[in-house]
């Protein structure tokens, strides 16, 4: 039974680059990432590649969301429209001619960032950036916060709707914010999701 090859990902005892090898950022149409990497993985094991191509990656992202109670999760591209691919070149720089063809080739591929016929190899800096990205957390990913504390807020809806206040905690683990309000001249804490708030110049 034949499996679609994956690529794991970076593991910390993994070079972060495989010895000859370099880098580099391939430009894709939008969400076509995932599929031009399992393609290139498939055709480099078919045409025995894997001397000139190593890893390809497509890093992602995972949010949670928490609204009215029930929690999504959702898997987001950190470089939309890009793919890095881990290649070996030629003495001067260019790309194999077999392995451009297979590439160029490919659905929804289209041209290595970098001059023409020689793409420009990734930084340590971004290398080890890309590898930091690609390692999949383990632990479930916390809800991502778009407000602040201190932040001046107005409830959206609920029973506080048209209140406006300020956001005194931020409570990831369960998608809420608490936000000071004034109730009959009292300052009170309300815990409420996310969702329900807005900003407070922008309502």
């Amino acid at each position: 039974m034949a499996q679609t090859p994956t690529t794991p990902s970076p593991d910390a005892s993994e070079p972060l680059t495989q010895p000859g090898m370099d880098w580099f950022t391939l430009r894709v149409a939008s969400n076509k990432e995932n599929s031009v990497r399992e393609t290139l993985l498939r055709k480099v094991q078919i045409e025995t590649m894997t001397h000139l191509v190593g890893r390809i990656l497509v890093p992602t992202e995972k949010t949670k969301t928490i609204k009215g109670g029930k929690t999504r999760i959702t898997e987001t591209k950190l470089y939309p429209g890009y793919v890095f691919v881990e290649m070996r070149l030629e003495p001067d720089g260019r790309i194999p001619q077999d392995v451009f063809f297979l590439i160029k080739e490919t659905t929804g591929v289209g041209d290595f960032v970098g001059t023409a016929g020689r793409p420009t190899p990734l930084k340590a800096h971004e290398i080890e950036k890309l590898h930091k990205d690609s390692r999949k957390p383990e632990d479930e990913p916390s809800v991502r916060m778009v407000f602040e504390k201190g932040q001046h807020v107005v409830i959206k809806e609920g029973p506080f709707q048209s209140y406006e206040g300020t956001v005194d905690e931020l409570l990831p683990d369960k998608g809420l914010v608490r936000v000071l309000v004034t109730i009959f001249g009292r300052q009170a804490p309300v815990e409420i999701e996310e969702w329900q708030i807005g900003k407070a110049d922008s309502v």
